[in-house]
């Protein structure tokens, strides 16, 4: 397979993601980082995480929303209902499928991942959604660079890419 799947995510200290479905920060570098990496690319959300997304589905990408209501419909989606037909739908649009949330999600498709892009936000905050534990002996770091807080962004972060160990 020619795919790679790739995780993007921003966490806190704690691990913490989110809190009543909203982001917790405010970091334009991530964001810009996140749209530059995802732009052209499938990416794949929950439904709760796709309905969070102020503007709706991510232009100039394939949005393809994780939903158990077989029903669910929105402009410019494609709804699915597993991850393995999440995956095959992805892979007609692009080699570079994204995972961008929230947790659940991501906890589905880590066994799938073969690269992780994180933000660890330099802060401990309080939330109620958090990214799935990360066993790093099956990952490895292959870049690292520390960002300042500055008035776009509220905190310091490290930006941090792992790729999967194969053996």
């Amino acid at each position: 397979m020619n795919q790679k799947i790739n995780i993007i995510v921003s966490v806190s200290e704690n691990w913490v993601i989110g809190k009543d479905n909203k982001l917790l920060w405010k970091l334009s570098d991530d964001l810009k980082k996140f749209k530059e990496l995802t732009t052209g690319n499938p990416v794949i959300m929950g439904q709760r995480t796709f309905e969070s997304l102020p503007k709706g589905a991510l232009p100039n990408r394939t949005n393809i929303v994780l939903t158990d209501n077989t029903q669910y419909s929105a402009p410019n989606i494609i709804p699915v209902f597993n991850i393995l037909s999440a995956l095959n739908i992805a892979k007609d649009y692009g080699d570079n499928i994204f995972i961008i949330g929230g947790g659940m999600v991501y906890k589905q498709f880590l066994d799938y991942t073969d690269r992780i892009y994180i933000t660890v936000v330099h802060t401990t905050i309080d939330g109620d959604t958090k990214f799935p534990e990360l066993d790093l002996s099956q990952w490895k770091l292959i870049s690292e660079e520390y960002k300042e807080k500055n008035e776009k962004n509220e905190y310091d972060c490290t930006y941090k890419v792992y790729e999967r160990k194969y053996s």
